[in-house]
């Protein structure tokens, strides 16, 4: 059985790897086929499936991981400044100290459980928020946010208008204008950003999936399932739950570092409760505790956010106008409420459904779905047999 498992674990894992590096194609039929929307599914993707591990898992909601986002953002951007453009560095580093931020953010709030977990961790964002914004300014740089200037040697005395990146400055590297992220060389933009995004986002999904499976992650399913009774036994849980918090932040850590690759600029509007909210939005609309269902959360969201965002009263007016004048403007003045800025109203609204009539999210949708073609299959071919006969 073991092997079996094993084996669909395999296919399983293979076609979501197909899927994702072929999504330039497969999503060009619904308009989302091109690299900057494709790059925040595979990013806000990865910061969903993270945030499964301790969420879907343990069922502990924390509302402070836009922290470990924004932190890996900075980190990320430090990087570029200091050391240079090569995004190799700027990653480990951000997963890094994420993950050293998440151990210690989870040491405290993990004393409590339930909702007195949720606000500490709640807090902590806050917090880090603010102190982004005004004791920690010369490291975040305020409101304006922290990016990447100019390479020059007097960069030391004159710090705020540029960088150092030491490293390309002792191999040679010519700059020519402020340069962009890259690999080896290769420049990360556009198409290239995107597989890089993609493929983060695969060895990010293959992690969780060996994570699911084994034992630590059986350990984490019970303590979602019964606590109590872990230390009724003499399991202390801490440990585990420690672990999951830190691992959950490590991937924040590593999608703010995608953010910074994909866009040389961290801001602290990153680690606003709104953005810790929105990755608990995509988890539970996608399905929590489940290997896609995060992955599927975050494109429908980021997808339905490209679509409704873009839409204003002009376009309304344009799309309504084989309508009779009052009515044309009646529907304009009602739809403009769920469009443009409102959209997070249409998305309210979506979640507020999902969560009615799916409580496991799409994934629970579409195993509704395969469960009625079952059941349908083998009446059908039972009829046609009585048909027969």
């Amino acid at each position: 059985m073991f092997r079996r498992t094993a084996r669909q674990d395999l296919v399983f894992f293979l076609v979501f790897s197909a899927f994702v590096l072929s999504m330039p194609v497969t999503m060009a039929p619904l308009g989302a086929g091109y690299p900057d929307l494709l790059q925040k599914f595979a990013i806000y993707g990865l910061f969903a499936i993270g945030f499964n591990i301790l969420f879907g898992l343990t069922g502990y909601l924390s509302f402070g991981h836009a922290a470990f986002l924004g932190v890996g953002s900075y980190a990320a951007v430090w990087m570029f400044k200091l050391l240079t453009m090569n995004v190799v560095p700027a990653i480990v580093f951000a997963v890094a100290v994420s993950g050293l931020f998440a151990l210690a953010i989870g040491y405290v709030s993990l004393r409590r459980s339930g909702i007195y977990f949720s606000i500490l961790t709640l807090a902590f964002a806050e917090m880090s928020y603010k102190l982004a914004y005004s004791v920690l300014t010369p490291l975040t740089n305020g409101e304006t946010g922290l990016q990447v200037k100019l390479r020059s040697a007097d960069a030391v005395s004159d710090f705020i208008n540029h960088d150092v990146r030491v490293l390309d400055a002792a191999m040679g590297v010519v700059e020519n204008g402020i340069p962009a992220p890259s690999l080896f060389g290769l420049e990360i933009s556009g198409w290239s950003a995107f597989y890089l995004c993609a493929v983060m986002l695969i060895v990010g999904f293959y992690i969780a999936m060996r994570i699911s499976r084994s034992s630590f992650g059986m350990m984490l399913r019970a303590i979602k399932s019964n606590q109590n009774r872990l230390n009724y036994t003499g399991v202390y849980p801490r440990p585990y739950l420690l672990a999951a918090f830190t691992i959950s932040g490590m991937y924040a850590g590593l999608a703010g570092a995608l953010l910074a690759v994909t866009d040389p600029l961290a801001g602290a509007e990153r680690m606003q409760w709104t953005a810790s909210g929105e990755v608990v939005l995509m988890t539970i609309l996608g399905g929590a505790g489940t290997l896609l269902g995060p992955f599927l959360g975050a494109a429908v969201i980021k997808y339905f956010e490209n679509i409704f965002s873009a839409i204003n009263e002009g376009s309304l007016h344009a799309a309504l106008s084989f309508l009779p004048d009052p009515l044309e403007n009646a529907l304009v003045s009602l739809l403009s409420m769920f469009v443009g800025e409102g959209w997070h109203l249409t998305l309210g609204l979506l979640f507020m459904l999902i969560v009615i009539f799916l409580p496991g999210g799409l994934i629970e949708g579409f195993n509704r779905l395969v469960g009625l073609f079952r059941r349908a299959g083998p009446a059908a071919s039972g009829d046609d047999e009585k048909g027969e006969g």
